[in-house]
């Protein structure tokens, strides 16, 4: 039984050193929100499945090569004829990145119900946790039809549905993202968003409003990711806030697709929503203290490491 499934798109990923315009180096790797939390959870020891299409190109042999790599199953990442899709970042000025995509038309774009389904089949037993985000629905009608489809399999197989509502708002109009996310909100177990995506997986006035609204309405957690100021799970039972870690940032990209990795992660090991929030904020610091949209995500052995002084040396 795989410990999560999660689908969507991975795409080759540009970091330029400087202003793509003015031309320069740029390293090359892999990156999508689904991808990152695979990695995340991984490298905690988790075991996950990865759904998702790729070219016949040699960047979608290096998202095999990575996620492989990364010990994330990839058995379910199918070839398509289609390009794999890219992105570039460009860190403009300290604290600001500028973002391109080139994945109009993509192979990850392609992701169909069929896709789907044959992961569930070849799997041997249901996973525990399905994860989805707001970021593969707004692809297409094809991938949000295979959202639709694996949220259906998982529910019918006893697993939990966590949603990252992640929405991007260059990918698809606000209206139809709050139609779609309310309609995934409201079949999910754990609803996760920034406090200023939390508009769009439920109606209400204000935040208390909204959760109530997904609590009443069947979701068991309702966590709300708020940056440097921490996050706070809602439940039936209690609400509690955790700030976060103190680290100086060098790169917010990821992060918060590090701390859903820590949250879930605290979810399969049985931990009580304190310790679960606890690990997603000390994920979510590490990611911010690194270059890379999954590179700083650390292991089950580091994750104590922020509670040592700063300036320690690990020898």
């Amino acid at each position: 039984m795989p410990d999560v499934l999660t689908l969507g798109e991975v795409m080759a990923c540009l970091r330029a050193d400087g202003q793509v315009r003015l031309g320069g180096i740029a390293r090359i790797s892999v990156a999508g929100a689904e991808a990152n939390v695979a990695i995340g959870l991984t490298r905690l020891g988790h075991d996950v499945v990865f759904v998702g299409a790729v070219g016949p190109d040699q960047l979608g042999e290096l998202v095999r090569r990575t996620l492989r790599a990364e010990g994330v199953g990839i058995d379910a990442i199918r070839t398509d004829p289609a390009q794999t899709g890219i992105v570039v970042f460009e860190q403009r000025v300290a604290g600001l990145t500028r973002v391109d995509y080139h994945r109009h038309g993509s192979a990850g774009a392609r992701l169909s119900v069929s896709d789907v389904a044959e992961a569930f089949a070849a799997i041997p037993a249901p996973p525990r946790i399905l994860h989805i985000t707001g970021v593969t629905p707004a692809l297409g009608e094809g991938p949000e039809r295979a959202v639709r489809a694996a949220v259906r399999l998982a529910r019918a197989a006893g697993a939990r549905v966590c949603l990252d509502v992640n929405h991007r708002n260059r990918l698809w109009s606000e209206t139809l993202a709050r139609q779609v996310l309310t309609e995934l909100a409201a079949e999910a177990d754990i609803v996760i968003a920034s406090d200023d995506e939390l508009t769009l997986a439920t109606a209400g006035d204000d935040e208390a409003s909204r959760v109530r609204t997904l609590l009443a309405g069947g979701v068991a957690e309702v966590v709300v990711k708020r940056g440097p100021a921490g996050a706070t799970v809602f439940t039936t039972d209690q609400t509690l806030t955790l700030p976060a870690r103190p680290v100086t940032a060098v790169d917010v990209i990821g992060a918060g697709d590090a701390f859903v990795a820590g949250y879930l992660s605290g979810l399969l090991d049985g931990l009580p929503p304190a310790g679960r929030l606890a690990r997603a904020i000390t994920t979510g610091a590490f990611a911010v203290a690194a270059h890379g949209d999954w590179e700083g995500a650390p292991t089950r052995a580091e994750l104590s490491m922020l509670d040592l002084p700063d300036g320690t040396a690990v020898r």
